[in-house]
């Protein structure tokens, strides 16, 4: 099958499609493909491993991209965060686009791997980049 969709093809995209926007079950969808369930489940897990590969990829580029970079240690509260980042936007004169309940929101949804409770568990890498904008990374555990 051609590759319309990036990095899915057309069955992963229209399975996904089926899924998500129209809620049909595997089985469900996998008669309006004409195919069976367990393919449809193969393509779907395909799919969203190819998505969260590309995220990751995109969030890689974007990383490359920062002026300026904090590294959040284990053991650091997250309200210190939004703070942290904010300066190290202020060193590299760049306005950080995100107030500090969104910094704070985005750090705990991107990086919930690497927080427990209040407090960070594995080191978190926000970069600053050029528009303002920032992007988190959560440290894979070893």
């Amino acid at each position: 099958m051609a590759r319309k969709y990036g990095l899915l093809t057309e069955l992963q995209y229209r399975v996904l499609e089926l899924r998500l926007r129209r809620g049909l079950s595997q089985a469900e969808a996998a008669r309006v493909l004409g195919t069976t369930r367990e393919n449809v489940a193969i393509a779907e897990r395909r799919a969203l491993r190819n998505i969260e590969l590309a995220e990751r990829t995109i969030s890689a580029y974007r990383y490359l991209l920062r002026v300026a970079e904090v590294v959040v240690e284990p053991g650091t509260h997250l309200v210190d965060i939004p703070s942290m980042v904010v300066k190290a936007g202020d060193k590299e004169n760049v306005k950080v686009a995100a107030n500090f309940t969104r910094i704070y929101d985005e750090v705990r949804f991107k990086a919930r791997n690497c927080i427990e409770g209040r407090r960070v568990v594995r080191p978190i890498r926000i970069a600053v980049l050029r528009d303002g904008s920032i992007e988190v990374i959560c440290e894979p555990s070893h």
